[in-house]
């Protein structure tokens, strides 16, 4: 796993990675048929770009067969956390605060949603006063 690499995936990138993470290890082909779902992408555009994240070391490759299996070689707390990382920094000036009452404010949340955010925040608040 890429620990210390800034993770930059454009957007196709995640689309694949995102199925990775939820699919686990696939063929382009199987990678391919998800995509095709939801977008208008030729197989070999698919495969290309899984041989450039490969390049770009964000997929691991096994060739030990004659269909090459891809994973993903970035978790995805890594990348869901330096992407916010970034758009925090970027788009709300550093404030989550902002990013979080931006987020509440034009998403309808459940009940149950809002009660792990409380809980959450009940958490964040008992481990600062720990920490003290």
């Amino acid at each position: 796993m890429i620990v210390l690499k800034q993770i930059r995936p454009t957007e196709s990138e995640l689309e694949i990675l995102g199925i990775l993470w939820e699919k686990g290890p696939s063929t382009v082909r199987e990678v391919h048929d998800i995509l095709s779902q939801t977008k208008d992408a030729g197989y070999t555009t698919t495969l290309k770009l899984m041989q450039i994240m490969h390049e770009k070391e964000l997929l691991q490759r096994d060739t030990s067969s004659k269909t090459h299996v891809y994973t993903a070689a970035i978790s995805q707390q890594t990348t869901q956390q330096q992407l916010l990382n970034k758009m925090i920094d970027t788009v709300f000036g550093g404030s989550a605060s902002q990013l979080v009452m931006q987020a509440l404010g034009q998403h309808k949340s459940s009940e149950e949603e809002l009660d792990k955010i409380r809980q959450y925040l009940s958490d964040m608040e008992k481990q600062q006063k720990k920490n003290r």
